[in-house]
């Protein structure tokens, strides 16, 4: 079974082979049209056959941006994600501009050694030199960045959107309203207010870059969505089975504990402190649709968002890092690793019955705070 972060990763790069493919085949029928009854290419004389380019081209592209997609989800969208969205965008598409020039010249090297003459180093540079010098190939190399630049505009703003947006987006997903069955996290930073005071805004934003970054791979690598920032807080999602499916609500939080302590070096050299967090789950129907003209945007609409904000709000009260909803605690299965116990009946603000809260927490924790 693939994990969540590698089904996410998979879905990611295939659309990158998508466009490629979709394109190449557009150059194809281009390529088509402008060389007509031609059976060879005029810049290097290699032979042109239509039935074979149908067929080979698309498939090169498909490979071409799966590779592309491995290369940008894997490591370069890492290596360049503290730039700003031009650099981004720039620096990028130099570098696969190259890679995808160093790859024509090993097809046209390839196409070459194919052709029935004799295989010397002049026979076999001779094309590849002959159409890098032609006049045609500024043409293909430019259809080929504005390939580049479609997959880094889509990768971009995919990312900037979050996971599955753009695609629900343009699939009309939620043109509609949808009713869904979805846990939420709402994951709040303790003493933030202390924190910006002590720091100032500006090196508490910084830190807060940091820390919403850190935290986001617990998100990726259990099945979890970020729906919303508002200001310190994060709001987290799942659809109802896959948050319940190896307790990934519930493993997701204490997988962010493990992240920041991991990095207490960090935040303490950096900011001379150790944030922390605290959360409230619930879980419940929401309905999910389009909303805005100006400006876009798929939202949850629900009681269970309110109720989940009003539990996060009461774990100052019980002394709490977690707290989750009566109805939640019932369908979880939480190995021996873990510890649930009700803090009581509670009236939320905007209900008129009470709701038994319950927290948990780790079993390794409890007892080493127990020993101290």
């Amino acid at each position: 079974m693939l994990s969540p972060k590698t089904k996410r990763d998979v879905a990611r790069v295939i659309p990158f082979g998508v466009l490629w493919f979709i394109f190449s085949l557009i150059y194809c029928m281009l390529e088509k049209g402008i060389l007509g009854d031609l059976d060879h290419y005029p810049s290097t004389g290699n032979q042109y056959k239509f039935a074979a380019n149908i067929f080979a081209i698309p498939v090169a592209g498909l490979m071409m941006g799966l590779i592309t997609g491995i290369l940008e989800i894997g490591y370069f969208s890492k290596w360049f994600i503290k730039k700003s969205f031009t650099r981004k965008i720039v620096f990028k598409s130099f570098l696969y501009l190259i890679i995808v020039i160093i790859f024509l010249a090993f097809t046209l090297l390839m196409n070459a050694l194919n052709m029935p003459s004799e295989h010397s180093f002049k026979n076999l540079v001779s094309p590849v030199w002959a159409f890098f010098t032609d006049y045609a190939a500024v043409g293909l190399v430019l259809y080929i960045a504005s390939i580049i630049l479609v997959t880094q505009f889509y990768a971009e703003f995919s990312q900037s959107l979050g996971p599955g947006t753009l695609s629900n987006f343009f699939l009309g997903k939620y043109h509609h309203p949808v009713e869904e069955e979805r846990i939420f996290m709402f994951l709040d930073m303790k003493s933030s207010t202390t924190i910006a005071e002590n720091l100032g805004h500006v090196r508490y934003f910084e830190m807060l870059k940091e820390y919403f970054f850190d935290l986001s791979g617990a998100v990726i690598d259990y099945a979890g969505t970020i729906y919303q920032y508002a200001g310190d807080e994060m709001i987290i999602s799942w659809k109802l089975k896959d948050g319940l499916k190896n307790n990934n609500c519930i493993e997701c939080f204490f997988a962010m504990k493990r992240i920041l302590e991991s990095q207490t070096e960090k935040y303490n050299g950096k900011f001379g402190i150790l944030p922390a967090f605290k959360a409230g789950l619930h879980f419940g129907m929401v309905t999910a649709g389009e909303i805005g003209s100006l400006k876009k945007e798929i939202i949850f609409t629900g009681d269970v968002l309110n109720t989940s904000a009003r539990i996060q709000g009461l774990c100052n009260h019980f002394n709490a890092d977690l707290l989750v909803s009566e109805e939640l605690a019932k369908i979880l299965q939480l190995p021996a690793a873990y510890e649930m116990r009700s803090v009581g009946e509670n009236l939320l603000k905007g209900r008129l019955k009470t709701m038994e809260i319950f927290s948990i927490s780790a079993a390794d924790i409890l007892s080493n705070s127990r020993q101290s």
